[in-house]
């Protein structure tokens, strides 16, 4: 498919949910300047892929960078993944929120990156219970907790992890859309909020948003699946 005819295509509904498409921002386009303001009452969003589809962590760094704000920085928790590195520029609330997770998990490296703090936890079930802590560290604050395909129904049953508010699948759809409307089922049956990513961000996005960067006009997540997992209602 060709890069216009991507750009112009529309989302595809997908039962009650909406798949988002690549931002028409960035390298993809002309930029989208839309502001999104962090939760005010906290949100807990899961991100996952659904079988073979990649760019799930990007997408979970993007998501993040959206809830960020001045005051309050989002949690991002990978887990099984790397342990991050501080970046060289970060928030005053990016900050704060790491000496809080510090204090709370001192096994752990939280790292203030942009506006935004990651936190790496071991794929197991103390790994999984250390993820509620750290929500609670967030202190009403968006936090994204991104989980390979394997560990969805882990996180979802395992006693101490946070219950989740809402859960974004990047999926290919063309390849698995029985997988993908298995998951969702079962998510919507849990009372989540759930959207489907069905195209990778691109890398320039993808690299900005890893580092606490990404701006809204920067070829991230498209606004309706913003506005779905992070509860914003209608643009008025």
């Amino acid at each position: 498919m060709s890069r216009e005819a991507a750009t112009a295509e529309s989302p595809t509904t997908f039962g009650p949910v909406v798949p988002g498409r690549e931002s028409p921002g960035g390298v993809f386009g002309a930029p989208v300047r839309s502001v999104f303001t962090a939760p005010r009452n906290g949100t807990v969003v899961v991100v996952t892929a659904v079988g073979a589809a990649e760019g799930s962590r990007g997408a979970a760094a993007a998501l993040s960078c959206a809830g960020s704000g001045v005051e309050q920085a989002s949690l991002l928790v990978d887990v099984g993944g790397r342990v991050p590195r501080p970046t060289l520029i970060a928030s005053a609330a990016a900050h704060r929120l790491e000496e809080r997770l510090a204090a709370r998990l001192p096994t752990q490296r939280p790292a203030a990156r942009g506006e935004v703090c990651h936190l790496s936890v071991a794929a197991d079930e103390e790994g999984l219970a250390a993820v509620g802590v750290a929500v609670t560290a967030a202190r009403g604050g968006l936090a994204v907790v991104h989980l390979v395909p394997g560990l969805l129904q882990p996180f979802l049953e395992t006693q101490g992890a946070p219950r989740p508010d809402a859960a974004l699948l990047r999926a290919d759809l063309e390849e698995a859309r029985p997988l993908v409307a298995l998951v969702v089922d079962d998510l919507l049956r849990r009372g989540l909020r759930v959207a489907v990513l069905k195209r990778r961000l691109g890398w320039v996005a993808e690299r900005r948003a890893g580092f606490g960067a990404l701006g809204s006009d920067s070829g991230g997540l498209p606004e309706s699946l913003l506005r779905r997992l992070l509860d914003l209602g209608p643009r008025g």
